[in-house]
């Protein structure tokens, strides 16, 4: 059986050997026992649950959360020639009879359905009509209630694969910390499975986190610096948010959609549509967008506020590169980003323990931003990674941060805080400091005390970074209940009367607006383009088929394999057949206008 699926790896996908851990998953669901997959985006889950279906006796069922992730898969399956469908609210009436016809026929390979539909009454029974071979459950983080992205549908899952014991069961996921992963193993009531986990680390993406300054501005920047005419997603965490940054991106010239809950069903849907299907649109969304999304060729994912937790950070910035192409993750934050999570947390509904668990993430989230060392050391350790060596891949690597003495403005700054009675954000400490006698400080006679223009030898943006670090290291704290107010801590009183000193990341006076990473731009380019005139030629043509046939350029092929044909320059159907991706059908169905071009612009 192994064989069949090594046969049908290269003969339908167009690959030559498995990643791990790919076969050994395989390989356990092949024996009959359940298994749990830990891996990447962009790992190669999904051939862990396709090719056993394709090769078992019977259906493969598989739970996936959201209506784009399945309609892609089951068309880029179908691109492949394999037997596909999926059962959820978006499908049409005619074609849902007859996806059920084709199971209860048992010509389908794979079959995709909704949480929502698994719990339908009699569902069970309709999946006694055909035979199932498998049950994968995608996205198996959804299960965790103390997860980023907790679906309650998920809970009921074990109740229907219960009713069929002898089936495997395969649960996958991208992001899942050790406590996760345990839960998932549970919950799902997987019995006895095979464990398999890769590394979460993508080597292809550069991770970058800077202080917020100016957003739009900065974001702006990064977008025609690096990112000219390439697909990418921007997250934000309210809709005002998004509308804004929407509009500011397209009145500078770049082609940007909105998405988030407050758009009409039709809206968020033609949004989506076009972002999957055109090349170089930038979606600007809450982070109810994204999870499943299948599009490879996202060069990069930005976050203009700090996300809720260092495990939804990495969800999020894995929508980026999926093709394993290089690709970007960018995100600014400041302190306003902190206050407003803080404060969303302590507004909850949820039980102390609750809360205490939500601002432990959080926390994690912002150690990773302030670590002086290498991102990847910092986050791998989260889900049970050894952190091994810096990966001279991210910020950090690339432009080691200057840590300097900061013990005499950091005391400055606690002086001004304890004389103004410890109720004042940083703003307005920041004004006091530098001698800046505006209305406010005026009125509150701050203006006449002894820390007044003490640090007017400093920008207001090193005091703000300044501040920031000294929060994040415990110095101080914000006050929810005083909207914001700088509040000086334990640790920070020690400080404070000198006994002790704090060294922080030194920003220099005149910050260059841009910063470049040696040789980032030539990588990048070379990523995303490698052919002139045929790689435009091939790009046009599949832009073509693709709208014939109503299906995203990419379902046709990736452009990794589009690169790959522009480099080898394929003359036979032999040679395309070569070509990584490409596989079987693809060559019956592409060959001539592919050879075509390649004999045309060669």
């Amino acid at each position: 059986m192994i064989d069949r699926c090594r046969r049908a790896l290269r003969d339908v996908f167009g690959y030559d050997s498995f990643r791990h851990p790919q076969e050994d998953v395989i390989a356990s669901l092949l024996s009959g026992r359940d298994a749990f997959a830990h891996m990447p985006t962009g790992g190669g889950k999904s051939l862990c649950f396709q090719i056993p279906s394709i090769v078992m006796d019977g259906t493969g069922v598989v739970v996936s959360p959201l209506i784009a992730l399945m309609d892609d898969q089951v068309a880029a399956l179908r691109q492949a020639g394999v037997r596909a469908g999926a059962l959820h609210s978006g499908v049409k009436f005619p074609e849902l009879l007859q996806t059920e016809r084709d199971y209860r026929a048992r010509k389908l390979d794979v079959l995709y359905i909704a949480p929502e539909r698994a719990l339908k009454e009699g569902f069970s029974d309709f999946l006694r009509q055909g035979k199932v071979a498998l049950f994968a459950i995608d996205e198996s983080h959804c299960v965790s209630q103390w997860g980023h992205d907790f679906r309650k549908e998920y809970l009921d899952l074990p109740a229907l694969m219960r009713q069929f014991p002898e089936v495997p069961r395969l649960a996958l996921t991208a992001t899942a910390d050790p406590p996760t992963q345990r839960e998932i193993l549970s919950r799902l009531e997987l019995r006895d499975p095979g464990i398999f986990q890769r590394t979460m680390d993508r080597p292809n993406l550069f991770y970058r986190i800077s202080p917020k300054e100016d957003a739009h501005e900065q974001l702006l920047r990064f977008i025609r610096d690096k990112h000219p005419d390439h697909a990418g997603i921007v997250y934000r965490t309210s809709r005002k948010s998004v509308e804004a940054c929407q509009t500011f991106l397209v009145k500078n010239g770049i082609p940007a959609l909105c998405y988030h809950a407050g758009l009409s069903s039709d809206t968020k849907r033609e949004n989506l549509e076009r972002f999957v299907r055109d090349e170089g649109i930038v979606m600007v969304a809450t982070i109810a967008f994204g999870m499943g999304i299948d599009k490879p060729d996202v060069r990069f994912v930005a976050h203009l506020d700090l996300p809720k937790s260092l495990e939804g950070w990495v969800q999020e910035t894995g929508r980026a590169g999926r093709d394993g192409l290089l690709a970007d993750a960018w995100m600014v934050w400041g302190l306003e980003d902190l206050f407003l999570l803080r404060g969303w947390i302590e507004e909850g509904e949820a039980t102390p323990e609750r809360k205490r668990l939500e601002h432990g993430k959080l926390n994690q989230l912002v150690a990773l931003c302030e670590s002086p060392g290498c991102r990847r050391q910092a986050f791998l350790p989260f889900f049970g990674e050894a952190p091994g060596e810096p990966c001279g891949h991210c910020d950090r690597c690339v432009e080691p941060p200057v840590r300097e003495d900061a013990t005499r403005p950091s005391r400055m700054l606690l002086s001004a805080i304890r004389r103004t009675g410890e109720r004042f954000g940083g703003v307005h400490l920041i004004h006091v400091l530098r001698g800046k006698d505006n209305a406010k400080v005026i009125q509150l006679d701050h203006h006449r005390l002894p820390t007044f223009g003490v640090g007017a030898e400093y920008t207001e943006a090193q005091w703000r970074t300044w501040i920031r670090q000294l929060v994040a290291t415990g110095f101080l704290r914000q006050d929810l209940e005083a909207w914001g107010a700088l509040k000086i801590t334990d640790k920070g009183e020690d400080l404070l009367f000198g006994r002790c000193g704090v060294r922080l990341e030194y920003l220099p006076p005149e910050e260059p607006k841009t910063r470049k990473r040696k040789g980032e731009k030539k990588a990048a380019a070379k990523a995303v383009s490698t052919g002139g005139d045929l790689e435009a030629a091939l790009r046009k043509e599949r832009k073509a088929h693709a709208q014939e046939q109503g299906v995203p350029p990419y379902v046709l092929f990736h452009d990794k394999t589009l690169f790959e044909i522009v480099e080898r320059k394929p003359k036979s159907v032999q040679e395309l057949l070569d070509v990584p991706g490409m596989g079987q059908k693809r060559v019956e169905a592409m060959s001539d206008w592919i050879l075509s071009l390649v004999k045309q612009h060669g």
